[in-house]
């Protein structure tokens, strides 16, 4: 060993002791160096601006052009391209504003078919690494390369060069590594040199290295807390691994207690594959904004349905129904309420949704989204008992299973209530239901933006 160095080279995937400048075999300068390339094998994988490069993959007229994924003028802005993000455009921005910071953007409407299907290839070559694999959304996931020695010949860092190289020739996209000793410190690499990045943090440096990094880095730590932090005088990570622990925990409570541990680079949380479900839900955006009962209505009814789809499609249930509004001024609204049996009948989540809208539109605020959604959710086993005070209830239940079933041996549309149905002709010009999956609680922030 020369300087207790040693590098990789993700062009030719040579390795060696060193520090060489370009790679001593084919002259990239493509190289990954670090003292503890060998022996890391946590890593958390990201594919690179996923909707936009899957949308350039298949069209090379718009490779170098800047790309938006996202609704219309009413929409948000899913993904962009890193050519439109160097304009300023970042996910989840309302779409007028995007096109302010990038009018020659392209812009295209989310195809998730398209990207589910590209997304479901990436996690087959990833199971082919370990069955370790963590999916976090439907392009990113942490995967733990212990014991994967032997079976790929190479230690977890040349695998994952080698799976980088693949899913750029042969699914053509890029994607973006981080390697490190913890599920934590994976994730801050992975975010590095994007996109085609590799980026390793390794024990020995994680105090050193996290020392002068902002509070913000930590995961959970968001605006509100951020400033919290910063009014008690805690702006850098530094500060806190100076803080005593038990202060911290009085004065955040469990935060206080996570920012202990991370602070100083401590996350003993394993690579879990079989990441439970927290909550299923389904929201849209409206063509303009409404503020009447007759015009949300149909559409919450609408949401209700793909909810309740998605709930038995899944085979769960939840105990507690929460509904989401965003209105005019991008300010989110979300009211739950909890019931005392497990459901996922639309009819439940139509009669609690309507409820808790019918309370927030007297307020005379216009909305430009709504949403529905369960949590706390259960095997669908002891779902939505017979009622037997509202015996109406049990009748619409009956019914919605009897439509069910005529659907699942007919298809979706063979029969639509009217309520429904003028809930798909009132956002009909609108944007689509985004489609938001049954998802995890550490669901990603970035290429999800369909909120």
């Amino acid at each position: 060993m020369t300087n207790g160095t040693f590098f990789l080279c993700r062009d030719c995937l040579s390795d060696g002791d060193g520090a060489p400048s370009r790679c001593p075999n084919c002259g990239s300068p493509r190289l990954v160096q670090h003292t503890e390339l060998t022996s890391l094998h946590i890593a958390h994988i990201d594919c690179d601006s996923f909707y936009a490069s899957v949308e350039k993959r298949d069209n090379p007229d718009i490779r170098d052009k800047p790309v938006i994924i996202g609704g219309a003028q009413r929409g948000v802005v899913a993904t962009a391209c890193y050519i439109a993000r160097i304009r300023g455009v970042k996910s989840a921005m309302p779409m007028f504003q995007a096109k302010k910071l990038c009018p020659d953007a392209i812009i295209i409407r989310p195809n998730m078919k398209k990207y589910s299907a590209v997304g479901k290839e990436i996690r087959a070559a990833m199971q082919a690494l370990t069955p370790l694999v963590e999916p976090l959304s439907i392009d990113e996931a942490f995967l733990d390369l212990s014991g994967t020695e032997k079976l790929h010949h190479a230690y977890p860092a040349l695998t994952l060069a080698r799976f980088a190289q693949h899913i750029e020739q042969e699914i053509g996209i890029t994607v973006s590594v981080g390697l490190s000793h913890n599920k934590f410190l994976a994730k801050i690499a992975s975010d590095f040199e994007k996109p085609r990045g590799f980026s390793i943090i390794g024990k020995e440096e994680t105090i050193r290295f996290l020392k002068d990094k902002p509070v913000s880095m930590i995961w959970g730590v968001g605006k509100v807390s951020q400033k919290k932090l910063a009014q008690d005088g805690y702006h850098t990570i530094g500060q806190l691994q100076t803080a005593d622990a038990a202060e911290l925990a009085s004065h955040y409570g469990s935060l206080g207690l996570r920012l202990a541990k991370l602070a100083h680079g401590k996350d003993d949380r394993s690579v879990s594959p079989d990441e439970e479900t927290k909550s299923i839900s389904a929201e849209t955006t409206f063509s303009r904004d409404l503020s009447e009962a007759d015009e949300i209505l149909p559409i919450l009814r609408r949401m209700s349905e793909e909810t309740s789809r998605r709930a038995k499609k899944a085979k769960l249930a939840g105990r507690t129904i929460t509904l989401k509004l965003k209105d005019n001024q991008f300010k989110s609204i979300t009211r739950s309420r909890s019931l005392s049996d497990p459901t996922q009948l639309a009819d439940r989540l139509y009669s609690v949704g309507k409820d808790l809208l019918l309370k927030e539109l007297p307020k005379g605020k216009h909305y430009r989204l709504i949403g529905i959604g369960i949590s706390e959710l259960h095997s669908d086993d002891f779902a939505d008992p017979p009622d037997l005070v509202d015996l109406d209830a049990s009748k619409r239940a009956s019914a919605e299973k009897a439509i069910d079933r005529l659907s699942e041996k007919f298809g979706s549309k063979i029969v639509e209530l009217g309520l429904t149905l003028k809930g798909k002709l009132s956002h009909r010009d609108g944007e689509p239901p985004s489609g938001k999956e049954i998802h995890s609680a550490q669901k990603p922030d970035k290429d999800s933006g369909l909120e």
